[in-house]
């Protein structure tokens, strides 16, 4: 008896991706649908997705991107899901990895290995790679993390994971100032998070500013050889430890701020 392919959803979250977007979607014509929930683009986003045959869902009450990301996981009607950021794509590979392994699954979730770009770089050591993540699940098996800012993971809830072979591609950070932009805006949605946790003392949270990027410059460009990376090698972990900087001394002087006015820290 002929059986037919399992159905594939691409879902994804945007906001003013007009530059990624192409790039991306021109990669998906083999998934059976994309789904995309928007926070209120303001350039060409929508109208990108919608000629490559997106359905495109505009959520403007954005509360996380655990939270975003779990409103498209919601709207997608296949057997199998991929979630995708707007500056990630699959190659040929991949695709066909994907529709081999989702057609003979013995898994429930499959972890992808991803290749970071940084300048012009495709970074190879320092945990940028293989930077598995958990993006190709079987539909009612996974939700984010919520309430955890930019970096929220899968919780997965099905048998058990597998492992593809291929790579997706991540161009994360091709310019410097867009680099130290992301950086800026991720520690402060992370800082407000850690500056309303009650069982992190406001002592500590300094301590960790002072002490935590110093500790990840170490692990990850000496230990995991991030300085194989050459140039751009150094000036990625360099700068990352600014970043890690940054996320506890931003909640240390939000905390201080709301302890000097008498207030309560903002849940914004």
């Amino acid at each position: 008896m002929l059986t037919s392919e399992p159905s594939i959803s691409v879902a994804m979250i945007t906001f003013n991706e007009e530059v990624n977007l192409p790039r991306t979607l021109s990669g998906l014509k083999w998934a059976n649908e994309i789904i995309i929930v928007d926070s209120g683009s303001t350039d060409r986003t929508e109208d990108i997705a919608l000629s490559h045959g997106a359905r495109f869902y505009v959520h403007r009450d954005f509360r996380g991107h655990g939270e975003q990301k779990n409103i498209a996981i919601r709207q997608c009607t296949s057997e199998w899901i991929l979630l995708l950021d707007a500056d990630e794509t699959v190659p040929e590979e991949l695709a066909s990895e994907i529709k081999a392994t989702i057609a003979h699954s013995t898994h429930d979730a499959y972890w992808i290995p991803r290749r970071n770009l940084f300048l012009t770089r495709w970074m190879q050591h320092g945990g940028l790679y293989p930077d598995l993540k958990l993006r190709l699940f079987r539909s009612g098996t996974t939700v984010m993390e919520e309430g955890v800012g930019p970096h929220s993971t899968p919780r997965f809830s099905g048998r058990t994971t597998g492992r593809l072979k291929h790579f997706m591609m991540h161009f994360a950070y091709p310019s410097f100032d867009g680099y130290l932009e992301h950086m800026n805006r991720y520690s402060s949605e992370v800082a407000s998070i850690r500056a309303r946790d009650s069982s992190t003392a406001t002592q500590v949270l300094l301590l960790r500013a002072l002490l935590n990027p110093m500790a990840d410059f170490i692990t990850n460009y000496v230990f995991r050889f991030g300085f194989l990376d050459a140039l751009e090698g150094l000036i990625f972990h360099f700068n990352h430890v600014f970043y890690v900087h940054w996320k506890y001394a931003k909640a240390w002087k939000a905390r201080q701020t709301a302890a000097l006015l008498g207030l309560e820290v903002e849940t914004r």
